[in-house]
Parts: structure tokens; sequence; C-alpha cells
């Protein structure tokens, strides 16, 4: 089990199957150990807590929402959500593919030891941001993302802190380290 620090633009996969003049980034660029892959994904354009595993089942269990393993994500959204905002979060937000499960939702402070982000978000002057915490049992395409735009708060950055027991804690963007996988 490897806990993996992905940055901003990396694709969650060795390979960039795209057929593009200039590749793409890749796990490949930052993970040089035979034999593990990705349980689950996350965006090229978010951040965070990637998990890789060479055990199949342990992979399954990470990744299929059938198993409702807790994802906690740091989204840095326009404005500052209010009381009803974080209670539509937390109780389910009604999207295209359905109604979401209900989510932890709380408003945070910038998260301590954040790095920068390169690039960086865009700024509006006149319109403040703040951050909010989201831990979501289910793993719907862009879900975080889709769920904040819909109470009027788009995300400007997301990073993923927490699958199940397994933290960001102490990995810089890059970076990875062995886990425990009975953690």
């Amino acid at each position: 089990m490897i806990l993996f620090n992905k940055p901003y633009g990396v694709l969650s996969q060795f390979t960039d199957g795209a057929q593009a003049d200039a590749p793409r980034a890749t796990l490949s660029g930052y993970v040089d150990v035979p034999g593990v892959y990705p349980a689950g994904r996350l965006d090229r354009d978010s951040e965070g807590l990637l998990l890789l595993t060479d055990d199949g089942r342990l992979q399954a269990r990470i990744a299929d929402p059938r198993h409702k393993m807790a994802k906690t994500y740091w989204a840095q959204v326009e404005g500052i959500p209010d009381a009803a905002a974080l209670k539509a979060l937390s109780t389910g937000v009604m999207l295209k593919d359905g109604l979401t499960r209900p989510a932890e939702a709380r408003a945070i402070p910038a998260p301590p030891g954040l790095w920068d982000r390169d690039p960086p978000i865009r700024v509006r002057r006149n319109i403040p941001d703040s951050w909010i915490a989201l831990t979501l049992r289910e793993g719907r395409n862009r879900q975080v993302r889709r769920m904040t735009a819909a109470v009027g708060h788009p995300t400007l950055r997301l990073i993923r802190a927490r699958i199940g027991a397994w933290t960001l804690n102490g990995l810089a963007p890059g970076q990875w380290r062995d886990a425990d996988p009975e953690t």
C-alpha cells in the first residue's frame, strides 16, 4: 500500500492514453514501484491523497462505493457558504444523476501547512473565498465540484485529505510513502 500526494495536473494512471502532441503528467513520473495500481481516481485538476496497491481485493474495497469508505475533501469555494448551504450539502444535493447521499459538511479555516498550487487558483477581487470539509461515502464523477456548484459555491481548488483511516499528513505534493494496508 502506497499513500501518494497527487499534484494538480497529474493523471491518476501510469500512462496517458490520449493521442496528444504534448504528453500529460502521469503517476509514472512520481511512483516507480512495479505492480501497484490506484485504488480509485482523482481528477487531473484535483490534488491530494491517492492510494496505490497491488492487492485487487483491497483496491475494490477502497474504490467501490458499495463499501461506503469515507473520503474527506477540502474544497476552496467561491463565497462563504451559510448554514443553509452546509445543511444542503449534509442532507443531500439533487444533481443531474440523482440525489447525493448525506455527507458531512462544515466550514473550516484554510488547512494549515497547505502548499501553493501551480498554477494558482483564479482570484476575484470582489468575491471572497472560503474552505469547507466534505466527507462523502459515495464516489460519483466530479461529485464534490458538482455539489458545491449546486449550492451556489463553485469549487476553486479541491484536495482529498483522507480515505478511511489514511491521511495526507506529512506528504508534500509528488511525495509518497508506504503504509499499512490494514489501517
